[in-house]
């Protein structure tokens, strides 16, 4: 709702379409003279970057009025001032432009994103048979066809579950197709992952890949699990119930109320125990980010466990795009690594995710029949017929219901939904027959010629497999993935320079929101680091009315999605107060009657669910001034005492339903 008394600035164009000479500089790098003024060393920028923020941004000033915010025009003007380095990251802007035109157009705000997408939106939409998404190298290329109108919108790729078990994978692999050969090899490339060290497979989804470390870790000798997450999630807590289902001593961080750093002593004491036998502690894992309040954890704690017996596990997930970078793998070597990918940013949540386990780990799991593992198939192809589904209706309800399950366990999406994976169970193989790029394995691969399958239905559909009639063998499979390559091109520091400038930017306008009471009361708390020059690209907070009353995080996030925002919405916990702390604490923390799943001690107790639920938003390396300023003044309405009711009002007069808010 945009405000009565914005000032209008000259027309600007916000939607990445501006020329190079723009009136804000936006597009064109800094001249030596800016470089000059802002150059300084790392040391004290770092030092002085919530300083030069707070003087920078909207100083001395607080707003207690919606309607009196200052332009989106005025706001950027002062936010190119304050961090002159933003101006940079042009390149970003092009590419929004270029390859992600879908969210200008539909004006929608994405900040429920964690993670990197593979394909870009204009990739997804082409059509012309000379630009498809495989091509083959080495080798006469795939057969071309423009798709068709029920396909040209189809996933680039679907998953299939895999049956066995994750040592047997992880050891001998599989037929594997040449489409997941090059997604491996692609994937490993941008993680600068070194496939003689390290094997991989792909998951459902997070959660997939945190249970079937769990199943196959040996609890029985490595008694323990530790884990450091400062929110509640469905992952982490599946990796929880299957440990302690096979006796694991579990054991969680605690993060010190209010700034929600690790409580340093009690993590130290559970890394180094008081044993003096310091093999086969258990499994540590540590994500190197928080997903939820941004948090950034030191490297050092991974030392201390390897020093102490631990086997790693690193938890990528919430990582920037190209945070794996600055992460040295030679210096730390983690036994496991699990990471995220979605398809398409702002357009296509579903993905897979990626379980990498080191070559010497490998033996030391257990044989354990589970099911997580899935295969990747190209979706075009393989899945002619959408309307014949395969498999008895007992298979296909159960693979539905796993695909399902949400993986984002922090969070409830509103836009974006979940990262999962869709499993496309029609058009599948009977008779032991293969698909079109099924391998022999990952260094040979078997030339066929054109085939046809057979569904269940007793439909027959043409089935085109790569051949090379000359010399009998295979062409490399090349994948192209414009979202890694557009990371790759932009690196790391351009990166996380646009994101440290808009969450910074973010979080100091949100904290001069104030209420127009005597007493000033602050619109927003926000939870974990504030202005700060290391913090990462995601923020927890909760609004609150004149009376200093808790606006739920579920309303906050669907009003939200009435103005295209996407945001979401999680719990924290494992908060640790002190005891000048302990009336907050009875204020902060809520009291529900509902228990953990699944969380019984050895006494037959249930563990407290103790929590406060908060907002979260997250940045992606595409998100743009426009992004944060929307957010923002869709929170400063809060600071009218009738907005809520406002809405409801609203709602039912557009939709002629009363519907509670």
């Amino acid at each position: 709702m945009q405000s009565p008394c914005l000032k209008q600035g000259p027309p600007v164009c916000f939607h990445d379409c501006c020329c190079p000479g723009d009136v804000f500089g936006f597009r064109k790098p800094l001249n030596n003279t800016d470089k000059t003024r802002t150059s300084n060393t790392s040391a004290t920028c770092r030092r002085n970057f919530a300083a030069v923020t707070a003087a920078s941004i909207f100083p001395n000033k607080q707003f207690t009025n919606p309607e009196c915010l200052p332009s989106l025009e005025e706001s950027f003007l002062e936010f190119n001032e304050a961090y002159p380095e933003y101006s940079e990251t042009y390149q970003v802007d092009d590419i929004r432009a270029q390859e992600y035109h879908h969210l200008s157009r539909a004006n929608h705000t994405c900040l429920d994103y964690i993670g990197v997408g593979l394909f870009s939106y204009s990739q997804l939409q082409r059509s012309d048979p000379k630009n498809q998404l495989l091509h083959s190298y080495s080798s006469p290329s795939l057969p071309q066809s423009i798709p068709s109108p029920e396909t040209r919108h189809m996933p680039l790729f679907m998953v299939s579950y895999k049956t066995g078990n994750l040592k047997s994978q992880l050891l001998y692999g599989g037929q594997e197709s040449a489409l997941e050969l090059a997604m491996k090899r692609r994937i490993m490339s941008f993680l600068n992952i070194s496939e003689k060290d390290y094997t991989m497979v792909f998951t459902a989804n997070r959660k997939s890949a945190f249970k079937l470390v769990a199943e196959s870790y040996p609890f029985k000798s490595n008694k323990k699990l530790l884990t450091v997450y400062d929110y509640e999630g469905v992952a982490v807590e599946a990796m929880i119930n299957s440990s302690e289902k096979k006796g694991a001593e579990v054991l969680s961080a605690e993060f010190s109320w209010p700034r929600l750093r690790v409580s340093s002593g009690k993590m130290k004491k559970m890394l180094v125990g008081n044993s003096k036998n310091k093999k086969k502690r258990g499994l540590f894992v540590f994500p190197l980010h928080s997903r939820v309040t941004g948090a950034v954890y030191p490297y050092w704690w991974m030392n201390i466990a390897q020093e102490n017996g631990w086997h790693i596990m690193i938890d990528a997930c919430a990582l920037g795009p190209k945070d794996m970078d600055s992460f040295g793998l030679s210096l730390i070597r983690p036994d496991f690594l699990v990471c995220t990918f979605y398809k398409i940013f702002g357009e296509n949540p579903s993905g897979f995710g990626c379980l990498f386990v080191k070559k010497t780990t490998v033996p030391q799991l257990e044989d354990y029949s589970s099911i997580g593992v899935v295969s990747l198939l190209p979706a075009r192809i393989m899945f002619h017929s959408i309307d014949e589904p395969s498999g008895t209706d007992t298979e296909l309800k159960q693979i539905s219901k796993m695909a399902a399950e949400e993986d984002e366990s922090a969070t409830s999406n509103s836009f974006s939904g979940p990262i999962s994976s869709q499993v496309m169970h029609y058009g599948e193989l009977d008779n032991g027959e293969t698909s079109a790029f099924e391998t022999a394995g990952a260094t040979e691969m078997q030339t066929a010629s054109e085939t046809k399958e057979t569904t269940q239905s007793g439909k027959t559909a043409n089935m085109m497999q790569i051949q090379n009639a000359k010399n009998g063998k295979v062409g490399i499979l090349e994948i192209e993935c414009k979202g890694l390559d557009q990371v790759d091109s932009l690196g790391l520091t351009q990166i996380n320079k646009r994101g440290r400038c808009l969450i910074n930017w973010l979080v100091n306008a949100l904290m001069k929101l104030k209420h127009p009471n005597t007493e000033k009361t602050p619109l927003v708390r926000i939870y974990g680091p504030k202005v700060k020059f290391d913090r990462g690209p995601a923020l927890a907070f909760n609004v609150f009315d004149w009376k200093g009353e808790n606006v739920e995080a579920p309303l906050v996030q669907k009003l939200a999605e009435r103005r295209n925002i996407s945001v979401s919405y999680g719990t924290l916990h494992h908060i640790s107060f002190l005891d000048k702390h302990e009336e907050e604490k009875r204020r902060v923390l809520e009291k529900r009657s509902s228990e953990t799943k699944g969380s019984a001690t050895k006494k037959g107790k249930e563990k407290p669910n103790q929590g406060m639920t908060v907002v979260t938003v997250a940045f992606g390396f595409l998100s743009n001034f426009e992004d944060a300023y929307r957010l923002w003044s869709y929170i400063a309405q809060f600071l009218d005492a009738d907005f809520v009711e406002k809405e409801r009002w609203r709602y039912t007069a557009l939709n002629q339903n009363n519907v509670e808010v």
